[in-house]
């Protein structure tokens, strides 16, 4: 794999473009990936008799806790490790190339929400900002530093602060999108209200055992009129992920095209549906030096149009620190 393969992924239009850049990318993660070329010898799965990308193995996530997920042999560009519930071991991503998560995030924003220079980007993730191996907080920096606005920034606890910066944006009419995990979103808004319905609110996911859980729904509900805003932006990402999915409202999922949902039979983790609902599957192409084909204990169903939602997780899952609500 070279920089040129990346350029494929990123030029990815259609499905068969995705197919078949999928399956060079299998193929070489199957021979190049110690990890997942013995799982698939497990599995008593040959690549070589593997023609069509819905024959292809999902790896489960877990493993991303337990061993060193890796395609090729460079050393570490980046680690970036998970929160996990107490007790259990967080997930770590060994990140061999991080231009390539770079590439993919920016390009991904800007597909979805045009130029980062349009916004203002303030940033509400007091959780993430106490550790150092964040790769949310890695996104969310590079995004800071591309809008190239003076007032964006990270908000640590300072409530009063943020509230008093919204304030100003909003009298200079300047765009902004404010992102946060979802409990620190909560308690702002339960000490200030914002009629602001252009501002573009973004939800991480996420309590860390701050509140309660709580559906994406209800906490829709509640943040709408507190920011005086018709609908909550939500983003869908991982820790073991490279791409990101946005939602522009009800919490319906659009991927970029080198990124694909699949779901699969909550029964029979290698039977997989094209409508309905069941665990999500995800592919990834970014994650050309980790591993592509993902399984996780999320819950999800196909919305139609090329949209998901995430319903929850599995009883046995670990609740994870972002992206995710619990039912």
């Amino acid at each position: 794999m070279n920089r040129s393969f990346a350029d494929q992924v990123f030029s990815i239009r259609n499905e068969q473009e995705f197919e078949s850049v999928a399956m060079e990318v299998f193929r070489y993660q199957a021979s190049e990936n110690p990890v997942y070329r013995e799982y698939l010898r497990q599995l008593q799965r040959d690549p070589a008799d593997l023609r069509e990308l819905r024959q292809v193995p999902f790896l489960p996530i877990d493993f991303f806790r337990t061993h060193r997920v890796v395609t090729g042999p460079s050393p570490d560009a980046v680690l970036f490790h998970s929160s996990g519930t107490t007790g259990l071991s967080g997930s770590l991503h060994h990140v061999l190339d991080r231009k390539l998560y770079e590439r993919s995030f920016l390009e991904c924003f800007r597909l979805f929400y045009g130029d980062p220079k349009k916004y203002c980007i303030l940033a509400l993730l007091p959780s993430y900002l106490e550790r150092n191996d964040s790769s949310l907080v890695y996104m969310t920096d590079h995004l800071i530093r591309a809008s190239a606005h003076p007032d964006s920034g990270f908000f640590l606890d300072k409530f009063d602060h943020l509230h008093d910066a919204l304030l100003r944006l909003r009298e200079q009419a300047q765009p902004t999108l404010l992102l946060g995990v979802t409990f620190a979103l909560l308690d702002f808004a339960e000490r200030f209200q914002l009629n602001w319905p252009e501002l573009i609110v973004m939800e991480t996911g996420g309590m860390k055992g701050r509140r309660k859980e709580l559906v994406r729904a209800e906490v829709h509900q509640r943040l709408c009129p507190a920011f005086g805003v018709s609908r909550i932006h939500s983003e869908y990402g991982m820790t073991e992920l490279l791409s990101q999915a946005y939602s522009s409202g009800e919490g319906l999922f659009r991927t970029p095209p080198w990124m694909r949902i699949v779901i699969r039979d909550p029964n029979d983790p290698f039977e997989t549906r094209n409508s309905g609902s069941g665990g999500i599957n995800v592919i990834d192409l970014a994650n050309l030096y980790s591993c592509s084909f993902l399984e996780t204990g999320d819950l999800g169903r196909i919305a139609g149009a090329g949209s998901f939602e995430v319903l929850g997780r599995f009883d046995h899952a670990d609740i994870r620190g972002c992206n995710l609500l619990v039912l």
